[in-house]
């Protein structure tokens, strides 16, 4: 699904053919679908309206008008059933049933990063709360949205929470100014505490094995610290230095090769796809030898929400590898061995990192820069692909199908499917 502008656009997968095109009542600022893919959702938060469209009903449809509370943030229940809408100054979250109709309110959430966590099964919810000056957590039952526990969180000032994905432990984490991570039980208990360091900036970002055995913790100095789920304490952190010096750790290195054509198939005026290879650069990798120096930026020291730090992380489906973007390094994506807890291979590019994903099926990384290509990484090597389109198609974020097939790769204006072909075992 695609929105243009007031129109929504929902596409057949394999072969691009519009299947369905709705208009809603103004310009569509987040669409969701509904994990079983029978309805979508377009918000439009400056009217403060909500539409859902049924794609087994096409003649049905629903509207939720918020009013004068007004809306900020939209999302879907796990059973796909209901919907959660963020009032502005973040008063309530209005819960509405498509199936009953009926209306259930949460007062009070909390206006930070992550402030609602639903458990992977889809039974539970989590909330952020903040009142009196105080963060408190709330965990509901989904299926009533009955109010299980309620309990105070001991943060100066919440960021973010996100559940293990067995649903077992609750991540609750401070503010950047303070390093601080609380894990708490489903019930409300304070299972630990952990803190690396005091006086200097804290957390960036958290991910949970697919296995809920280790949590990554990436902070302001760099690191990443492992937290095993037995102690809660660490196992190992992970540095990213700007020289590699192990000879055991593989560096890829994207160059740049002009493009060869043969000058039998040069024709005037060039046809369209060859003025555009012609113009667009090819790069390959090379395997660099050790000890290598990365580019590494010094951060503007009197400026906020410096870029440095652990900004990306992100565990493989299987639970063997860790990639992980240092924001000083900008050009390099780091994968760690988890099993040996070793650095593996480092892809230096010659642009800065926009975004990478895992395939959600096999290790296999896609990462784009920013340009009009699209690099894979698995444990056999690594591949630039240039995206065959007109124009400059400058990719800033990928989303993987969920069969691991294709994926979607969205430029600013447009967006294109790339299909992976399977290998035949």
């Amino acid at each position: 699904a695609s929105c243009v502008q007031y129109r929504l656009v929902v596409r057949d997968v394999s072969t691009l053919r519009i299947l369905q095109l709705y208009t809603c009542l103004d310009q569509i600022q987040h669409i969701e679908w509904s994990s079983d893919s029978l309805f979508i959702l377009c918000a439009m938060y400056k009217r403060g309206i909500v539409q859902v469209w049924s794609l087994e009903q096409p003649d049905w449809h629903c509207k939720i008008d918020e009013g004068s509370a007004g809306l900020v943030a939209s999302c879907w229940s796990p059973d796909g059933r209901h919907i959660l809408n963020t009032t502005e100054f973040h008063l309530r979250i209005t819960v509405w049933s498509l199936c009953t109709k009926s209306v259930s309110y949460i007062k009070y959430p909390k206006a930070c990063q992550q402030g609602i966590a639903f458990t992977k099964d889809g039974r539970y919810m989590a909330v952020a709360e903040r009142r009196d000056c105080k963060d408190f957590i709330s965990i509901f039952v989904c299926s009533d949205w009955q109010l299980l526990r309620h309990f105070d969180a001991e943060t100066q000032d919440l960021f973010g929470i996100e559940w293990a994905p067995n649903g077992c432990v609750l991540a609750v984490w401070d503010t950047c100014l303070e390093y601080k991570i609380l894990l708490y039980s489903l019930d409300g208990r304070l299972l630990s505490t952990y803190r690396a360091y005091e006086w200097s900036l804290g957390i960036k970002s958290i991910a949970w094995s697919p296995s809920s055995q280790f949590l990554a913790i990436g902070s302001y100095d760099e690191k990443v610290r492992i937290l095993n789920h037995v102690t809660w304490k660490k196992i190992t952190e992970f540095e990213h230095p700007a020289t590699i010096a192990n000879a055991k750790t593989i560096v890829y290195k994207e160059v740049e090769k002009s493009p060869s054509v043969e000058t039998e198939r040069l024709s005037f005026p060039p046809t369209r796809a060859l003025a555009s290879s012609l113009f667009s650069t090819q790069s390959k990798y090379d395997i660099s030898q050790v000890p290598v120096s990365l580019q590494y930026i010094k951060p503007v020291a009197d400026r906020a929400n410096p870029k440095m730090g652990i900004g990306m992380l992100a565990f493989s489906p299987d639970n063997c590898f860790l990639a992980t973007k240092n924001d000083n390094i900008p050009n390099a994506v780091w994968i760690w061995d988890v099993q040996k807890l070793k650095l593996f291979v480092v892809l230096e590019q010659l642009c800065a990192i926009q975004s990478f994903q895992w395939d959600p099926r096999q290790p296999r990384l896609a990462v784009c820069t920013g340009n009009s290509k699209v690099y894979l990484w698995s444990p056999a090597g690594c591949v630039s692909v240039q995206v065959p389109m007109e124009g400059d198609f400058q990719i800033v974020s990928l989303s993987w199908h969920s069969s691991g097939d294709s994926m979607a790769l969205l430029s600013k204006d447009n967006f294109c499917v790339c299909y992976l072909e399977r290998e035949e075992v």
